[in-house]
Order: structure tokens, then C-alpha cells, then sequence
């Protein structure tokens, strides 16, 4: 068996191409190679990274199609649902549409930023464009995201939202107002949005606490500085070593020692959403809070439950 060319072996490639190194389209049809799309293949064994995945569309689409919507958002860094099927906006208007592929025909000019070799919308054209698909959570965990990795700041894309006028714009603004700066993780803007959406108070994200002398003693996801309670995502306590979770647990106890209370929500928490509502309603209840008791509308529910 002849050995699969070096031309061939580093990226995905149509059928043209392939025949054009000596491999017929009946070898691509064996156990060697892989059709990612319609006329596109590339080698069994090859890893299929997200930009291989973009440069395997990209053989087969209008010369200037750029990567959108929450695949514009996965090359910004911020992954929300599946990676397929892969999203692309032209202003070609008469192109078929492969299988696996969401084509996005626009009537205004695209003005394309490069990610990694790969042309694609801007961070703030793409969450308007997200806000097209993806829930008011989730376009939340994208603002979060996108202004966390450093993709946009608070400042820009508010200014964006207020100048732009495009579709999904007024679903973006919405989302805008709860996003929050020094946010980590999707999961603790989960927990965070799910609290005040219960109609707890407001809690500060990622703030650093001192002791009386004014030495650094933690810096907690959610804050609430008044009743001296403090939330905790931690999704990776159980991927931790030994040492690791002493520290963990030495940095809690100092904390309580001050007078707070830590409350901390796994993974496994995430699957009741509600119960962790209670909790940190407890906690501030027990440090004098005298608000309303949580409350679970329908929007809550279909967002949390």
C-alpha cells in the first residue's frame, strides 16, 4: 500500500486536491481517510482541532465567508454549545450550503478580525450575533467571557450595543446589563445569574478579602460584603491533589475564622439549582438579611431547572 502523501497528511483537503497528489476518490472512501463534509476529507488519524474544522468549511465556501455566531465566539475562546454544526456569514447570496454547515447570508458589508489564520467577525459583532440563538444565560456567559479572556471591555462593548442596530441587538442589551467584569467561569456566572434571578441581593464578583491587619486572606467568585457570606464555585475539587484541598480547606477555615461564611457549590450542586438558592439565602438569612424569601418564576425555571 503506497503511503499517504505529505501534502495530504497535515490538514483536511478536497477531492481535487487529493487526486491531484495520486489518490483516487475510491482510496478516500477506505479506512485511511475521514469525509468531514461534502467533497472534504482528511486523515483517519488526524486530530480535529477547531481551526482544522474551520479550514475544512472554508475549502468549499464563498471566498468571503468568516466565521460567526458561536463559532466566531469558540475561536474568540469562549465555548457555548456544540461545536457543530459551524457557523459562517457571506454576502454571497446564490451558494448551495454544505451539510454541517450554517450559512449566514448578510446584506451589509462583513468587516473580518483574523483568529488564528482564521477570518472571523469581530468579539462585539459576534454576541450580537449570538443573541440571535443562544438563551439570556448564556449570552450572559458570553459577555462574561469575552471581557474575562480580554476579547472586549466593558467600555467597548457597551459603546457597541448603544451604536449598533443590527438583529439580535435589543436581546444583547438585556444580557449586557448583568454581565460583570473578574468573572472565571461559565459556571460561575451560572450560579451567580441564578441567584439574582431569585431575587437575592446582588453579589460582587471576585473581590479579595483582608484581615484586620490587612493581610490577604482569599479572593472569593461572589461576595456579599454586608452579611459576610462568600460563594464558592469550585467545579475542580475533586480533580485536585491531597495538598491541594488542604490549602482549600485552610483558606475556608480562615475566612470563617474572620466571621464569614463560605459556601461552597460543586459540580454535582449544578444539577439543583434551586437548592443552592436556598443555601445562600440561609446563610445571609442567619447574618440579619431581611429580603423576600427566593423567588422561582417560569423564566427561572426554564433557565435553572
Amino acid at each position: 500500500m503506497r503511503p499517504i502523501p505529505a501534502a495530504l497528511r497535515d490538514g483536511p483537503f478536497t477531492i481535487t486536491h487529493a487526486e491531484s497528489h495520486g489518490v483516487s476518490y475510491r482510496q478516500l472512501r477506505g479506512a485511511r481517510f475521514r469525509c468531514l463534509l461534502h467533497g472534504v476529507y482528511a486523515c483517519a488519524d488526524l486530530e480535529m482541532t477547531l481551526v482544522r474544522w474551520l479550514r475544512a468549511a472554508l475549502l468549499v465556501l464563498p471566498g468571503d465567508a468568516i466565521a460567526s455566531h458561536v463559532t466566531a465566539l469558540r475561536l474568540w475562546g469562549v465555548e457555548i454549545r456544540s461545536l457543530h454544526p459551524l457557523h459562517f456569514s457571506t454576502n454571497t447570496r446564490l451558494y448551495r450550503r454544505p451539510g454541517g454547515v450554517r450559512l449566514h447570508r448578510r446584506t451589509g458589508r462583513l468587516r473580518p478580525y483574523v483568529r488564528e489564520g482564521i477570518a472571523a467577525t469581530g468579539a462585539e459583532r459576534t454576541f450580537v450575533d449570538c443573541a440571535t440563538m443562544l438563551t439570556l444565560v448564556e449570552l450572559v456567559q458570553a459577555a462574561d467571557g469575552l471581557i474575562h479572556l480580554g476579547r472586549t471591555t466593558m467600555g467597548d462593548l457597551s459603546a457597541y450595543l448603544t451604536a449598533c442596530h443590527i438583529h439580535g441587538v435589543v436581546r444583547a442589551r438585556r444580557a449586557f446589563a448583568y454581565a460583570c467584569e473578574r468573572v472565571e467561569s461559565p459556571m460561575e456566572t451560572v450560579v451567580r445569574l441564578a441567584l439574582i434571578f431569585a431575587r437575592l441581593p446582588v453579589p460582587e464578583t471576585n473581590r479579595t478579602i483582608y484581615d484586620e491587619r490587612g493581610r490577604f486572606v482569599a479572593r472569593c467568585d461572589l461576595v456579599y460584603w454586608t452579611h459576610k457570606v462568600v460563594v464558592e464555585y469550585d467545579g475542580e475539587w475533586h480533580e485536585r491533589s491531597r495538598e491541594q484541598r488542604a490549602h482549600d480547606r485552610t483558606r475556608r477555615e480562615r475566612l470563617e475564622k474572620l466571621g464569614w461564611t463560605v459556601i461552597v457549590v460543586l459540580v454535582e450542586d449544578l444539577k439543583d439549582k434551586q437548592a443552592i438558592v436556598w443555601r445562600v439565602y440561609g446563610a445571609l438569612r442567619d447574618a440579619g438579611y431581611d429580603g423576600a424569601r427566593p423567588h422561582f418564576n417560569v423564566m427561572w425555571t426554564r433557565w435553572f431547572a
